[in-house]
This record gives C-alpha cells, sequence and structure tokens, in this order.
C-alpha cells in the first residue's frame, strides 16, 4: 500500500517562498513508470494541477506556475519537494501530493496540507 504525506510550514508570508515535501512509504519514487506530483484547492476553488516530477526525475510544470515553482526530489529518503516563490494570499490553499500512474490516474493521495499565506 502506497502512502503519501505532505508536510512543511502552515503559515507563510507574503513574497516568500512556500516549501512543502512528500514522503512516500510503500513505493519507490523512481519505479517505472509513475509521477509524482503536486495538486492545490483554493478555498471555494476546483483543483489545480501545478507539476510533477518522473519516476526519471525529469520535470513537468503547469505554464500558469511554471516561473514561480520548483519540483525536487531525493531518492534517498523517497521525498519530492515542492518550492513555490513570491507567494501571495492567492497561493492560500490546500495542497496535495498524489502519484500518477501512466495511464494518468491518480491512484495515490497525501491527506492535503493547508497553507495560508498571510502577513
Amino acid at each position: 500500500q502506497v502512502q503519501l504525506q505532505e508536510s512543511g510550514p502552515g503559515l507563510v508570508k507574503p513574497s516568500q517562498t512556500l516549501s512543502l515535501t512528500c514522503t512516500v512509504s510503500g513505493g519507490s519514487i523512481t519505479t517505472n513508470y509513475y509521477y509524482w506530483s503536486w495538486i492545490r484547492q483554493p478555498p471555494g476553488k476546483g483543483l489545480e494541477w501545478m507539476g510533477a516530477i518522473a519516476y526519471s526525475g525529469s520535470t513537468y510544470y503547469s505554464p500558469s506556475l511554471k516561473s514561480r515553482t520548483s519540483i525536487s526530489r531525493d531518492t534517498s529518503k523517497n521525498q519530492f519537494t515542492l518550492q513555490l516563490s513570491s507567494v501571495t494570499p492567492e497561493d492560500t490553499a490546500v495542497y496535495y501530493c498524489a502519484r500518477v500512474s501512466a495511464a494518468l490516474k491518480y491512484d495515490y493521495w497525501g491527506q492535503g496540507t493547508q497553507v495560508t499565506v498571510s502577513s
């Protein structure tokens, strides 16, 4: 059973960089052919895909967030990390990490973590 767990600060100040880590257990983030994604849901809005890192280490980003987003991984810890720079209150959301299969099925999710951007 694959499990994902998000961690990071719940409060970030405007203009700072938001950093979240997803720790994966029950499966390796280097296993072919899975993709490890970050998704967020602002209050009262739908899910927004932010980006992903592939089993190979290749990264993919939403065009609307690409200039501010970086996803990396630590294979020794079986973790992948999201960094979102220059945050504003509009970046307030519940942030999720998820595993995506080659068939683009989101088969495992973390429970989500609330991040609030406020001074």
